[in-house]
C-alpha cells in the first residue's frame, strides 16, 4: 500500500480542487491520501463525491497552532468535522486570516513591494487564504522565483519582515480537542528549520505527554540526519512515525506520494480513530 497522509485542496491553499486532488491521488498510484487542508473540513463533501475506486480517502485537517511564539502544525486525523468545540476553534482560526493576510500586503507595501490585496484574493480564490498566497503573490511579481523563497525573514517567515500573527490554538489544547472528537494528532514537519524556528525536543516529549500520537518524520523539509534523529525521538517517546508530500499542487515542488506512511501505522491511526472513518472509493463522478 502507498498511503500519503498529508495533501491540499483549494479548500485552502493548494492547487487541486478536492476532485481534482483525489484523482490525481489515484493516477499517482496512491491507495490512500488524507485531505487536510490548513483548519477548513470544506474541502470533503467534493473529495468524497469525486473518489475513485480504488482510492480511500482519509479525511483530517491541519491545525495552526503557536507554542511559546513557535509555530506548530498539527495534523488532525478522522475527528468528528461537526464536534462543536473544535469546530468552533477552527471557525476563529478561519475567521482571523483575511485580516492577518491583509496586513500582510501592507506591510509589504511599506516595503515597496507592488502587491495589492485584490491579486492575493484573486489567487486565493474560494480558499482559506493563507501565507502561500501571499508568497504566490511575490512570485507573480518576481520578488522571489518560488513560493519557498518567500518563507524567509525578509519576508513571511514567523518574525519575517512582513510576517502578521493570526489567533492560533495552544497545541495542547488542540490534542485536546482532536482527542474529544474521536481523532488523532501528528505534529506536522516539526523540524522542518527552513521555515523558521522549531519547538525543542523537550516540548515534543512534553505533547506526548499529553496525548499527542505521532511525529511526521519523512517529509521534504527534513534531511536524512533529521529523520534519523526524530525516529529515535519518536521510539523513546512512544510515537507513531508517518511520512507525507505535504502536497499543494503546483504552488510546491512536492509531488503526492514523494513521501508515504507505513501501511501498520495507517492501521493503527484507523484503529484509535472513533470520529470518523477511511472511505473506501467507488468511483466518484467527474467535477
Amino acid at each position: 500500500m502507498r498511503i500519503d497522509l498529508h495533501a491540499h485542496s483549494t479548500a485552502s491553499d493548494g492547487t487541486d480542487t478536492p476532485a481534482e486532488l483525489v484523482r490525481n491521488a489515484a493516477a499517482a498510484g496512491l491507495d490512500v491520501v488524507a485531505l487536510t487542508d490548513h483548519d477548513t473540513v470544506g474541502g470533503y463533501g467534493e473529495a468524497l463525491a469525486a473518489l475513485p475506486a480504488g482510492l480511500t480517502l482519509v479525511t483530517g485537517a491541519e491545525l495552526s497552532c503557536r507554542l511559546d511564539g513557535i509555530g506548530v502544525h498539527m495534523l488532525a486525523y478522522l475527528f468528528d468535522p461537526e464536534e462543536r468545540e473544535l469546530a468552533r476553534e477552527r471557525e476563529l482560526v478561519r475567521d482571523d486570516r483575511t485580516p492577518r493576510a491583509r496586513t500582510m500586503v501592507d506591510k509589504l507595501r511599506a516595503l515597496g513591494v507592488d502587491v495589492t490585496w485584490e491579486q492575493v484574493a484573486r489567487i486565493a480564490g474560494e480558499g482559506s487564504v493563507g501565507r502561500p498566497h501571499v508568497a504566490t503573490a511575490l512570485v507573480e511579481l518576481g520578488v522571489v522565483p518560488t513560493v519557498s523563497d518567500a518563507f524567509t525573514p525578509d519576508w513571511l517567515a514567523d518574525g519575517g519582515r512582513a510576517y502578521a500573527e493570526k489567533h492560533e490554538l495552544d497545541p495542547f489544547d488542540a490534542i485536546r480537542l482532536v482527542k474529544a472528537a474521536g481523532g488523532v494528532t501528528v505534529f506536522a514537519h516539526p523540524a522542518a528549520v527552513k521555515r523558521g524556528r522549531c519547538v525543542p525536543e523537550s516540548a515534543i516529549a512534553e505533547l506526548a505527554a499529553a496525548g499527542l500520537d505521532g511525529i511526521e518524520v519523512d517529509h521534504m523539509d527534513h534531511d536524512a540526519g533529521t529523520r534519523a534523529r526524530l525516529r529515535g525521538l519518536a521510539a523513546d517517546l512512544g510515537l507513531l512515525t508517518t511520512g507525507s508530500s505535504d502536497y499543494h499542487g503546483s504552488r510546491k515542488t512536492c509531488r503526492l506520494g514523494e513521501y508515504t506512511t507505513d501501511p501498520e501505522i495507517y492501521g493503527e491511526i484507523t484503529r484509535r480513530a472513533t470520529g470518523a472513518f477511511p472511505v473506501p472509493g467507488a468511483g466518484g463522478r467527474e467535477r
